[in-house]
C-alpha cells in the first residue's frame, strides 16, 4: 500500500515540465470561499469543492470561466459545509478531511488522493503518459489521465452489453446504437449498443469517478497500457467528483445524492406490464383496432393471468405527411372506431393504467397540423437554421404547447402514459428514417440529455394531471435519467444470442444508478424460440420492472402463443410476482432511500470477492434472493456461483455453504433461486391485478440459519405522500436464543395505517424433528391436523416431508407478536 508521504516525496523528484495543454503551475496559491478552493494556474483555473468528507468536485478551465448549473444530467448543487483544513506544504497544498487527503502538487498540477490513514486511491503521477497526469486539453476535447493501480477493477457506465468489468477495455459513451445499414452489424451490436449510458464508475480500490460533461465521452481504463487510465468529453467543462465509499454500495449512493434517487413508482406499476400493437405491426398496419386491444385485455382476465399495465405502440396513430413513422401526429388511424370507449372498457376491467406510444418529432396528420402549428410559434428546435420538427423540451414553453396541444389529446380521453421512445434521434440517425435531425456543436452537447428532457416532461406533466405519482416509460436515457424512470434495454432480437447480454445490461445499469430498468420477455423482433420464450419470461418476471413486449406478426410475444408448456411457465412466474409484491416493494423503498438497485450485479454486494467481477448471468433480487437464468438453449443444468455465507435453494429449501461453485439441474420451468440464510421474503395473496383482494394475511418466508432482518414497507401505493413520510415499516427479525428460535414482528411505526392482516410463516426448518412448542407472546399455539386447518384458524402446523413449519398467528399487525419455537 502507498502512503502520501511517501508518495509526494517521489513525486517531486525528477518531475518534468507539464505539457502546454496541461492546466500549468500553480504559483499564485489559492482562494478560499467555504467549501470550495480556487487554484490560479498558468494556463487556467481549477476549482476544488468539498461535498463531504468523502466526496469532492474537481473543476478544470482554460478559458477561466465556469459554466452555469443544469438540472438534467445533475439535480443537487447545494453541500453542507465540509469541516476541512488546508496546508500550505511547499511543493504542494494538503487538504484533509475526516475521510481523505487531498494532496495538490503545485508543479505540475496534479491531484492525489488518499484516504484518512494514508492509503493511495487514486493518483495522477503517471511517469510514463506522453502528456502525464491531470487535466488538460486538446482543442475543444477535455481530459483527465490517471494511475492504474494493480488490482484495480471498474464497474458502471450504464447500460452496457459487453462486459461488466472494465479494466483494460476502451469504453465509448453516446447515446445511440451501432450505425451499420446491416442491423446484425449496427442495431443488433451489442459492443456498440448505448441505449443508456452513464458516465460514472466504481473501483474496487474504494472510489468512483462521475463526470458530469453532456458531451460524448471516452473511458480508455487500461486498453493502452496496464499503467493508466483516462476519461475525455469531446466538448464542455473538465468537470468530475471524486466520490469516496470505500464500499459500492457508500459510493453508489454518493452519486445519486447529485443526480438524484428514483422516486416510488405507483405500487401497481410493479406488476405486469404488457405492450401491443394492436393487432397490425410494421406492414400490417390495417390490422389494428381498439376491438384488438380490448379482446386481448379481456382474454388476459379470462384466463387469469396477472397484469396491470397496458401500452398501446407506434400504429395506434396515423403516420404523417412530413415524419413518416418517425413522427407524431397524436392523430388516430381510421381503424380505432372509439378511442374513448376503449379507454374506458379498459379501466372497468382494472387495468391501472393505459399508455401510447411516442416519438419525438411533430407531424402533420389529416385534420391535425401540429407541426406546422408549433414551427409557426417557434416551439420546434431549428434545423439548418430553418424550424425543425422536434419538439424543444428543453424550453418550458414548447413542452407545455406540445403537451395542451398534442398529448392533451388522448391524456383527456384515458391515456396515463406515454413510451417516449427514440429520444436518440435527438442529432442522429433515427431507426426507420435517414433523417438525421438538428446538427452542430450545440446539439453535439444536447444529444445525449435531450431523452431525458424528453422523459421528464410527460412525466411530471402526468403526474400533475393524474394527481397519483409519475410513469414514464423510455428507451434511452443519461445520468439523471433514474428521476424519470422507467427506462427498457431495446429492440433485441428474439435469438439466443442476444438473451445474455440484456441481462448484461440490466446489471450494469444498476451499478451505474439507474434501478427502474425493463426489457423485452422473448425479446422484441422476430418470432421466439418457444424455449427462449420460457426462460426469458423466467428472467422478466424477476427484473425490477416485468414487460412482455414483441412486434412478431402475429405472435406478439402473447403467452399462449409459444405453447401450453410456455403458457404455464408464464403464469407460473407472473403469479409468483405478483404474490411477492410485498418483498418487491419494500425493496423499491430501500432503492428509494439509498440507491440500491432491485437488481444488483453481486459485486456490488461482494467487492472483494474477484470471483464475482465477470459474473453476468447471476444477480441479487433485493437483499436476500440470488436469481440466476438459464442462458443456453437446451441446458438441462448449469453452473452457480455462492459468494460468502449459507445459502438456500429457494424451491427445495436444501442448504449449501457459500465461496463455492455448485452444478444443478434445470428443467425448462425451472429458474434456479438461492435464499440468503436468515432471509426473510414477505408474500400476499395471488391476485390477477393489484389489490384485486385485501390483504388479510401476510406470508413470511423464512429461511432460517443465522439472525436477520426485514423491514417491511407499506405505504397508500399511488400518493406522493411518503415524500412526506406517510409510510409504516414493520420491523421483522429472527434470532437464535439459547431456548431456540425467535420471530419478532413489531407493529408497524409511521404516519401511514395500513389494513389489518394476520401472518403465517412458512420457516424453513432445517431439522430431522418436528418443533416440541410453538409460543406466541407467551400463549402455547395448538398443532393443527394440516396446513389447509391454518386458512381459519390460529396454529401450527410441520411438513415433515418437505421440513417446513407453519405457523399462523393469533395477532394482527396491530400489536407486537412474538413467536418463539424450538
Amino acid at each position: 500500500m502507498k502512503k502520501v508521504s511517501l508518495f509526494l516525496a517521489f513525486v517531486l523528484i525528477g518531475v518534468t515540465a507539464f505539457a502546454q495543454t496541461g492546466i500549468g503551475s500553480n504559483k499564485s496559491g489559492y482562494k478560499k470561499d467555504g467549501n470550495t478552493l480556487l487554484f490560479s494556474n498558468a494556463n487556467g483555473d481549477v476549482k476544488i469543492e468539498l461535498c463531504s468528507a468523502s466526496m469532492f468536485r474537481v473543476r478544470a478551465s482554460w478559458s477561466r470561466k465556469f459554466a452555469p448549473d443544469e438540472h438534467l444530467m445533475q439535480e443537487n448543487y447545494t453541500w453542507p459545509a465540509v469541516d476541512y483544513k488546508i496546508t500550505d506544504a511547499k511543493s504542494a497544498y494538503i487538504i484533509q478531511t475526516s475521510a481523505l487527503i487531498i494532496t495538490v502538487i503545485k508543479s505540475p498540477f496534479i491531484i492525489n488522493v488518499a484516504d484518512s490513514k494514508g492509503v493511495m486511491l487514486s493518483s495522477e503521477y503517471v511517469p510514463d503518459s506522453k502528456q502525464n497526469g491531470g487535466l488538460h486539453h486538446i482543442g475543444d476535447m477535455v481530459m483527465c489521465t490517471k494511475d492504474l493501480l494493480p488490482d484495480e477493477h471498474f464497474f458502471g457506465f450504464g447500460e452496457r452489453m459487453d462486459f461488466t468489468e472494465q479494466r483494460n477495455k476502451l469504453v465509448k459513451l453516446n447515446v445511440g446504437r451501432g450505425k451499420s445499414k446491416n442491423n446484425l452489424l449496427g442495431a443488433y451490436n451489442i459492443n456498440e449498443a448505448n441505449y443508456c449510458p452513464v458516465p460514472f464508475f466504481m473501483s474496487t480500490k474504494g472510489y468512483g469517478i462521475y463526470l458530469h460533461n453532456s458531451s460524448a465521452t471516452e473511458w480508455d481504463m487500461g486498453s493502452k497500457t496496464d499503467d493508466e487510465y483516462s476519461f475525455k468529453a469531446n466538448d464542455g467543462e473538465l468537470d468530475y467528483y471524486f466520490i469516496y465509499g470505500p464500499t459500492f454500495p457508500v459510493i453508489l449512493s454518493s452519486y445519486l445524492s447529485i443526480t438524484g434517487k428514483s422516486p416510488l413508482l405507483p405500487r401497481f406499476a410493479f406488476g405486469l406490464h404488457m405492450g401491443t400493437y394492436s393487432g397490425g405491426t410494421w406492414g400490417h398496419e390495417e390490422l389494428t383496432s381498439d376491438r384488438y386491444v380490448i379482446e386481448l385485455a379481456r382474454k388476459m382476465r379470462e384466463m387469469g393471468i396477472p397484469v396491470d399495465i397496458l401500452f398501446l405502440d407506434s400504429t395506434w396513430r396515423l403516420f404523417g405527411k412530413n415524419g413518416g413513422k418517425g413522427a407524431t401526429s397524436f392523430e388516430w388511424r381510421e381503424t380505432f372506431k372509439d378511442p374513448k370507449a376503449m379507454f374506458d372498457s379498459l379501466y372497468a376491467m382494472n387495468f391501472k393504467m393505459v399508455g401510447l406510444h411516442i416519438r419525438p418529432r411533430f407531424d402533420n396528420a389529416k385534420n391535425l397540423n401540429l407541426l406546422d402549428e408549433a414551427q409557426a410559434k417557434g416551439f420546434t428546435y431549428p434545423e439548418n437554421g430553418k424550424p425543425g420538427e422536434f419538439v424543444n423540451f428543453f424550453d418550458q414553453r414548447a413542452a407545455n404547447w406540445w403537451w395542451y396541444n398534442g398529448v392533451m389529446k388522448v391524456a383527456s380521453i384515458g391515456a396515463k402514459f406515454l413510451k417516449t421512445d427514440e429520444g436518440s434521434a435527438f442529432g442522429s440517425l433515427a431507426n426507420e428514417s435517414e433523417k438525421v435531425g438538428p446538427t452542430g456543436r450545440e446539439v453535439a452537447q444536447l444529444h445525449n440529455v435531450f431523452p431525458i428532457a424528453y422523459a421528464k416532461a410527460p412525466y411530471l406533466k402526468f403526474q400533475e394531471y393524474n394527481g397519483i405519482r409519475g410513469l414514464n416509460q423510455t428507451r434511452e436515457g443519461y445520468s439523471g435519467i433514474q428521476r424519470y424512470p422507467f427506462i427498457f434495454a431495446g429492440d433485441w432480437p428474439s435469438e439466443w444470442q442476444y438473451f445474455a447480454p440484456v441481462i448484461k445490461a440490466g446489471l450494469n445499469i444498476g451499478l451505474s444508478g439507474v434501478g427502474y430498468w425493463a426489457h423485452c420477455m422473448g425479446g422484441f423482433e422476430h418470432a421466439a424460440d418457444p424455449e427462449l420464450y420460457m426462460r426469458w419470461v423466467q428472467f422478466g418476471m424477476f427484473s425490477p420492472v416485468a414487460m412482455v413486449f414483441g412486434m412478431d406478426h402475429p405472435g406478439y410475444k402473447e403467452p399462449w402463443n409459444y405453447g401450453a408448456e410456455a403458457l404455464a411457465n408464464f403464469k407460473k412466474y407472473d403469479d409468483l410476482r405478483y404474490r411477492m409484491i410485498p418483498y418487491i416493494y419494500s425493496n423499491a423503498y430501500t432503492q428509494y432511500q439509498t440507491g440500491m438497485p432491485l437488481m444488483r450485479a453481486l459485486v456490488l454486494e461482494y467487492q472483494d470477492d474477484p470471483n464475482t467481477y465477470n459474473i453476468a448471468d447471476q444477480y441479487l433480487f433485493g437483499d436476500n434472493m440470488m436469481v440466476c437464468p438459464v442462458t443456453v438453449k437446451g441446458a438441462q443444468t448449469r453452473t452457480v456461483y455462492l459468494p460468502k455465507g449459507i445459502w438456500f435453494d429457494y424451491w427445495t429449501g436444501i442448504k449449501y455453504t457459500g465461496k463455492q461453485y455448485i452444478h444443478i439441474l434445470t428443467p425448462p420451468d425451472h429458474l434456479p433461486i438461492f435464499v440468503k440464510a436468515g432471509g426473510i421474503i414477505p408474500m400476499q395473496l395471488a391476485m390477477k391485478y393489484m389489490d384485486e383482494k385485501p390483504v388479510d394475511v401476510i406470508t413470511l418466508d423464512v429461511f432460517l440459519g443465522q439472525a436477520s432482518e426485514f423491514k417491511l414497507y407499506e405505504d397508500d401505493g399511488i400518493s406522493l405522500k411518503y415524500k412526506q413520510g406517510d409510510k409504516a415499516i414493520t420491523q421483522i427479525a429472527v434470532t437464535n436464543t439459547a431456548d431456540g428460535w425467535q420471530l419478532q414482528i413489531k407493529k408497524p411505526t409511521g404516519n401511514f395505517t395500513p389494513a389489518q392482516h394476520t401472518y403465517l410463516t412458512k420457516i424453513h426448518w432445517a431439522y430431522d424433528n418436528a418443533p416440541s412448542s410453538i409460543i406466541e407472546n407467551n400463549e402455547t399455539l395448538k398443532a393443527a391436523d394440516h396446513v389447509e386447518a391454518l386458512d381459519k384458524t390460529a396454529g401450527w402446523y410441520y411438513d415433515k416431508i418437505n421440513h417446513l413449519l407453519w405457523i399462523k398467528t393469533s395477532n394482527s399487525n396491530r400489536d407486537d407478536i412474538t413467536l418463539n419455537f424450538k
